[in-house]
């Protein structure tokens, strides 16, 4: 994963493989960790940064523990099930931002 120290705004983004061996860049949007496992949510973006559909992608997210500078490994959420549930978990995440957004306004 990339991430530029640049900005403190700057996106991380990641390099993803497809299965048919192209290469799509896509922001991270946020890790979300659901009934103890982690998922990674990513917008895929062309090469101006931005997104053409509004479709995120939904993969699972690991690390290794014992080496914090190992690539993390991503992949396929084969259950639908499984996909059900994050996929309610980030749109209760993207409340909560909205609610943030909203609070935050509303202060100023």
């Amino acid at each position: 994963m990339g991430k530029k120290n640049d900005y403190e705004d700057e996106e991380m983004t990641v390099e993803l493989e497809l299965d048919d061996g192209s290469v799509v860049n896509c922001a991270v949007i946020t890790i979300l960790t659901v009934k103890e496992k982690d998922y990674i949510v990513l917008l895929p973006i062309d090469e101006n940064g931005e997104n053409q559909d509004g479709e995120v992608w939904f993969y699972s997210y690991s690390e290794n523990p014992d080496d914090p500078n190992e690539e993390p490994v991503l992949d396929y959420i084969e259950d639908d099930d499984e996909y059900e549930i994050v996929a309610e978990a980030f749109d209760e995440y993207l409340d909560s931002c909205e609610f943030d957004e909203l609070t935050e306004e509303s202060d100023t």
